[in-house]
């Protein structure tokens, strides 16, 4: 019979004399877990056999003097185990441990799931190993991490797991893109995709020209120093200075191109930027 129990220890206080060698058991002080194994025991006569463990508690009728089998069945839960023997109104006791398996399977998170190109160490990797009962894995393993970037070359980083957990930092590659990073050991392997995106503006330049109304003012194509084109929707700040004071006006991009017009009528001196990235400066005349 087997008894579910949050709280194992409450039944140890239930059986009388635990501290007495009625069967002197012997398991063995380490077992895998899932593995069916024995516990010798001496003795003769029947006994009520406890097995007391992290997730259940295991109760049914042995022989002394006979090796008392358990099953792997009742052993997938990693952790400290009690083995219990009762004749009459007396027990033995004998603790054991059960560790986990061979690693089976990952759990695998990547962070953040954006970053900009040629960021230094903005990529977080970590997986958390566990064996097929779902016990982590604490012994050191060699966990393997795939990179496939949608430009360039894959490339692989081998790292040691610690007490079940594998961690790496690593750099975003020049291209924007998706990039593919699979967390690998053994036959176990868990993808996740992250996307790269532009970087701030490089070589931010402007130009302008008369309209009717003022002066109609846009960017080349922006893009960061990879030569990737900035997203859409970034903000450019166009900035005039003229006989009446300054203003100044944000535009999304558009096309790769932001644009704005202002109505300017004398000289005045244009400037363009984006986030921390200031472009050149243009003078524009006023009309003859």
């Amino acid at each position: 019979m087997r008894l579910t129990a949050r709280f194992p220890v409450l039944l140890i206080l239930l059986l009388p004399g635990v501290a007495a060698s009625a069967a002197d058991l012997h398991p063995p002080a380490q077992v895998v877990a899932g593995s069916s194994f024995s516990i010798p025991s001496n003795g003769g006569g029947k006994a009520t056999f406890y097995l007391l463990g992290p997730s259940h508690v295991l109760k049914r009728e042995v022989n002394l003097g006979q090796a008392i089998a358990v099953d792997g069945d009742d052993v997938q839960t990693s952790g400290k185990y009690l083995a219990i023997a009762c004749t009459g109104h007396s027990c033995d006791s004998a603790s054991f441990y059960v560790v986990a398996g061979n690693p089976d399977r990952l759990s695998f998170l990547l962070h953040p799931s954006r970053v900009p190109v040629s960021a230094g160490g903005a990529i977080n990797a970590t997986a958390f190993v566990f064996d097929n009962f779902k016990n982590l894995v604490l012994k050191p393993v060699t966990v393997d991490f795939h990179v496939t970037p949608k430009n360039g070359a894959p490339f692989t980083k081998t790292v040691k797991a610690e007490r079940g957990v594998a961690w790496m930092k690593m750099s975003s590659t020049p291209k924007e893109g998706p990039v593919k990073v699979t967390a690998t050991i053994g036959s176990a392997a868990e993808p996740r995709i992250i996307q790269q995106v532009a970087s701030d503006a490089c070589n931010l330049r402007i130009k302008a020209s008369r309209t009717a109304k003022g002066v109609l003012v846009e960017t080349d194509p922006v893009r960061d120093c990879s030569g990737n084109a900035v997203p859409d929707g970034t903000i450019v700040s166009f900035t005039a200075v003229d006989s009446k004071g300054k203003t100044t006006v944000d535009a999304p991009i558009k096309k790769g191109i932001a644009r704005t017009e202002l109505p300017l009528s004398g000289n005045a001196r244009i400037s363009v930027a984006s986030g921390v990235v200031i472009g050149n400066e243009i003078t524009v005349g006023g009309r003859s």
